[in-house]
């Protein structure tokens, strides 16, 4: 059965979100072939016991390491020399690691929230994405993987970064990786019938920084595999995992399509919508070409 497949994954943090400047003291710390396990990790990464567990953490859910063995797409990024944004200051950047975030799925929130919740509401509680991971795990063989304290401070961190902290408020969320791309914020407070104060947050599809098409094509490659067309469907997946308005989705695809003429085509027929792969795209010479720029 589809459900016994299932398996979700929480914690692992420490509580911490991913800090500005953490995955590339991880990925420096790894290439000298370092431990994050040994008694002067402390000492080498300039952080405390906790947050050195929670670098370790950041580093796999953000697919950059497997066990001890550096990714590719690590590399790619985050080399000194030949690195393509080794501080991770390019928006494309972000936008890159926080698709490698949501679709490595080894915090199984991030997918849950930005695909799976994303497609039931816009306008949401706190309480509301908790009861919704509550029931997605009660849909699967293993119910008991849910734990309330454990979700719930999954969902906090999940908010340090990337909700947009507050303006004029001092706070160590200015340092969170992700707040740059604005992808959720905070709308209004309001009381529910027992009198509680319930702060209400939206999935942020015009405020937030403009999508790096590029990097939408390089997500469309790497889900679809062998396949030489892509669904409508799966294209509308990408779009709420990125927060795309529908008509960003259409203009995305518009821009790829033109810029990619030779190898892709978007089709309409009988009402079936799909983006065709006329030949092979390999998803990396995709990033060269908007890096080089």
């Amino acid at each position: 059965m589809e459900q016994d497949k299932i398996k979700y994954t929480f914690s692992g943090h420490e509580s911490f979100q991913c800090k500005s400047l953490w995955l590339k003291k991880g990925y420096d710390f790894m290439c000298q072939n370092k431990d994050f396990n040994a008694s002067d990790a402390v000492v080498d990464l300039g952080v405390g016991k906790n947050m050195v567990s929670s670098i370790r953490f950041w580093m796999k859910a953000f697919g950059l390491r497997e066990e001890n063995t550096i990714t590719q797409i690590a590399n790619y990024i985050f080399d000194s020399e030949t690195g393509k944004d080794p501080f991770a200051e390019d928006i494309a950047t972000l936008w890159l690691l926080h698709y490698l975030l949501v679709s490595t799925n080894t915090a199984s929130l991030y997918k849950l929230f930005f695909v799976d919740f994303h497609s039931e509401k816009n306008e949401f509680s706190k309480e509301q994405v908790q009861n919704f991971v509550k029931r997605k795990c009660a849909e699967t063989a293993n119910p008991n993987m849910y734990n309330e304290n454990t979700i719930n401070k999954d969902i906090d961190v999940l908010f340090k970064n990337y909700l947009a902290p507050i303006a004029n408020k001092p706070n160590e969320d200015l340092l969170s990786l992700m707040t740059v791309l604005n992808l959720i914020r905070q709308t209004d407070r309001h009381e529910d019938n027992q009198g509680r104060k319930i702060t209400y947050y939206n999935f942020n599809t015009i405020g937030k920084q403009k999508i790096i098409p590029e990097v939408f094509l390089y997500a469309i490659i790497d889900v679809k595999g062998s396949d030489k067309a892509v669904s409508y469907d799966v294209l509308y997946s990408l779009s709420l995992l990125f927060c795309l308005s529908s008509s960003e989705l259409i203009d995305t695809i518009s821009y790829i399509e033109k810029e990619y003429s030779d190898t892709l085509k978007f089709t309409d027929d009988g009402g079936i919508k799909q983006l065709l792969f006329i030949k092979e795209l390999d998803k990396q010479k995709v990033l060269d070409n908007y890096y080089k720029n």
